[in-house]
This record gives C-alpha cells, structure tokens and sequence, in this order.
C-alpha cells in the first residue's frame, strides 16, 4: 500500500468513525437544548459564550457565529429572557453591549458537553482494555499534530 493509499485508508475509517460518534453523541447531548427550545442559533451563541470567560459584545458574537448583528441581537435578547445570559453595558463605551453566560447558561452548556462525552464513553465501555490501549496508541500522532490548533 502506497503513503497516499494509506492516508486515504485512514481519511475513510477516520472520516466514517467520526460520522457515527457525532451523530450518536449530538442526538443525545441535543435533548438538553430541546428542553429549553433553543434554536439553533442560540445554541451556537451559547457555545460561542462558553468558550470565553470573558464578555462578549453583540458584535463579535454575531462574527463567531456566522449572523448580522441584528440576528445575534435577537438571539441575545432571547438568552437573556430564558437566563441564560447577561446583557451589561461596556464601561469604556456605553453604546457596546456585552454579554456573558449566567451560571444556568454555562450549566446548560456544560450538561450538552457532558451528554457528549457520555455517549463516547459508553462507546468505549464497549471495547476491550486492549482495544483501548490501541486506540489511544493510534490517536497519539493526530493529538500531537493538533495540540497547537485546539482551545481546551
């Protein structure tokens, strides 16, 4: 098998395992937004604020997530009345709006990652202890090549 038979090999196993994991993982981790009858947007708004420990002005929020500020306005507004988020004024600019995760909000955020990794855990739960090592043995060089490109 060629280097480029071999990479495209694992691109298809890789690719197709992803597939399932996500499509497992999503499912369950999305009835904790269906509960609260989020929209998608909001969901991705919420994620976006999770990320940060620092608040976001309505701007920059509607640049991370692919909406007119208009939208992401909207969006916002909707947070705050469920609670999920806080609107405050900027200190340095009374006209920016920055917003920031209540602690339900980042609860809510935490408990749709925790469905996540649930359903990958039970997935592994599956396999056996050497299965496991083996896997991990695998992902390491990807893990290495990506260390830099995530924000944990």
């Amino acid at each position: 098998m060629t280097a480029l038979d071999a990479r495209a090999a694992a691109f298809s196993d890789l690719e197709a395992f992803l597939s399932r994991v996500f499509i497992n993982a999503e499912s369950d981790a999305y009835e904790v937004f269906l509960a609260m009858d989020l929209s998608f947007s909001q969901a991705r708004t919420l994620f976006t604020l999770a990320q940060t420990d620092d608040p976001l002005p309505i701007g920059e929020i509607a640049q991370l997530v692919s909406l007119s500020v208009a939208s992401a306005g909207r969006n916002v507004d909707q947070l705050v009345k469920l609670g999920l988020v806080e609107r405050d004024e900027s200190e340095h600019d009374r006209r920016v709006k920055l917003v920031t995760l209540t602690t339900k909000g980042r609860d809510l955020a935490r408990a749709h990652l925790d469905a996540k990794r649930g359903s990958v855990r039970a997935m592994l739960d599956r396999l056996e202890p050497g299965q496991c090592e083996r896997l991990s043995a695998a992902l390491a060089p990807l893990l290495e090549l990506t260390k830099d490109d995530l924000h944990d």
